[in-house]
């Protein structure tokens, strides 16, 4: 089980990284806010990775939060982007 472990890691890390790269050239605010979103949820993701490998569901809690978090956030500001072009 550790080599599923060891690869599914190894592919959120990639994955943190062309988000991050997305994060950093976005050609628009959508992108950054998507791409803060996918992060969100990688970090979510990450940490139930954690979850399984330690067996320890004290975690789960936290992240639930940060994955509604990351939610509101996203549809918050994609919302003030809308609004901000809208009174353009």
């Amino acid at each position: 089980m550790t080599v599923v472990f060891t690869v599914t890691l190894a592919i959120l890390a990639a994955a943190g990284l062309l988000t991050m790269l997305r994060l950093l050239r976005g050609p628009t605010t959508l992108d950054r806010i998507t791409a803060l979103d996918v992060l969100a949820v990688l970090i979510v993701c990450g940490g139930a990775v954690y979850v399984a490998i330690n067996r320890d569901g004290s975690n789960i809690p936290l992240l639930a939060a940060v994955a509604l978090i990351g939610f509101v956030g996203s549809a918050t500001a994609a919302r003030l982007v809308e609004r901000g072009e809208r009174h353009r």
